[in-house]
C-alpha cells in the first residue's frame, strides 16, 4: 500500500513497524530513541521528512537517509476535543495491521498536525483526526507503525493517528514510560487532566469559572498526594503545571 501525506508526499507500507515504545506527555506522542535535546538534534540532522521550526509545531515524521525507512515520529495532540457524539462515530474497523513506512523519495515535506481529538470512554483510545469530515466515510486501513500507535488511512491518504491505552505510556520528555501497568487512579486522573487542557474546560479555567478552578485545584492536589505510580503522576503534574501556576491561585471572576 502506498500512503499519501500532505502536499502529495508519499511513502510505501513495509512489514517492519518501529520496535520503539511510545512516550506520551499529554501534549504529544513521541516514537524515538533520543534521550535528550542534543540527541534529538543529532537525530533530526541524520534524517529527513517533516520537521518543526521555531514557533511552528507540525507533526514530525522522520526517515533514515540511507534506507528511507521510518526512523521516528512526534505527533501533536490537538487542543480541541470532539463532542461525545462525534467521538462515538470513530470506526473500530478495520483492524490494525502492523507495518512500517519507506519514503518514496528522500526529501523534506510538511505534515500539518491534526485538529480534532476524539476520546473513547475512559480515554482507552485517543484518536486524532485531520478534521471531523473524516468521520463521514469509512477508514481504508490502520497501519500500526509502533506499539499501540496507528496511522489512519482513508482513500490512500493519512487522515489521522491513534494511541491505544495512553495511560500506559505516560511519561515526561525523553524518559521511557514505567514498564508496570498504570494504577486505576492514574487512569482517572489522566481523564481529568485531558479535560482540563482541552476545550471546552480549558476555556472555563481561563475565564476563571469557579467550578473549573475548583476542579483544577482538586486534580493538582490529588496528583501531589498520590503515592503509587509516581512516574506517571509527575508526568500529569507537568502537563497541567502552567495552568496551575497561572490560574489555581486566582479568585473566580466576578459576574456582572
Amino acid at each position: 500500500m502506498r500512503l499519501t501525506f500532505d502536499n502529495g508526499w508519499q511513502a510505501t507500507v513495509t512489514n517492519s513497524p518501529l520496535p520503539i515504545t511510545p512516550r506520551f506527555s499529554g501534549n504529544s506522542v513521541d516514537i524515538a530513541d533520543y534521550a535528550d535535546v542534543k540527541e534529538r538534534e543529532r537525530f533530526l540532522q541524520a534524517t529527513f521528512g517533516s520537521q518543526g521550526l521555531l514557533w511552528d509545531t507540525p507533526d514530525v515524521v522522520r526517515f533514515d537517509r540511507d534506507s528511507r525507512n521510518l526512523a521516528g515520529t512526534e505527533f501533536q495532540v490537538p487542543g480541541a476535543s470532539a463532542s461525545a457524539e462525534d467521538s462515538a462515530r470513530v470506526p473500530v474497523l478495520p483492524a490494525v495491521r502492523p507495518g512500517g513506512l519507506r519514503a518514496d523519495e528522500a526529501r523534506d515535506f510538511r505534515l500539518e498536525a491534526c485538529e480534532v481529538l476524539c476520546r473513547a470512554p475512559g480515554d482507552a483510545v485517543l484518536t486524532c483526526l485531520r478534521d471531523l469530515d473524516v468521520l463521514d466515510e469509512p477508514l481504508e486501513a490502520r497501519i500500526g507503525i509502533a506499539p499501540d500507535v496507528a496511522l489512519l488511512v482513508q482513500r490512500g491518504t493519512v487522515v489521522g493517528w491513534s494511541l491505544t491505552d495512553p495511560a500506559r505510556y505516560l511519561t515526561q520528555a525523553f524518559t521511557a514510560p514505567d514498564p508496570d501497568p498504570p494504577f486505576p487512579t492514574t487512569r482517572r486522573l489522566l481523564t481529568e487532566c485531558l479535560d482540563l487542557i482541552t476545550e471546552p474546560v480549558i476555556d472555563d479555567v481561563m475565564d476563571r469559572e469557579p467550578a473549573a478552578l475548583a476542579r483544577l485545584r482538586a486534580v493538582n492536589d490529588d496528583l501531589r498526594n498520590q503515592r503509587e505510580d509516581r512516574h506517571r503522576a509527575d508526568a500529569l503534574l507537568a502537563l497541567i503545571a502552567d495552568l496551575v501556576e497561572d490560574y489555581a491561585d486566582l479568585p473566580p471572576r466576578q459576574k456582572p
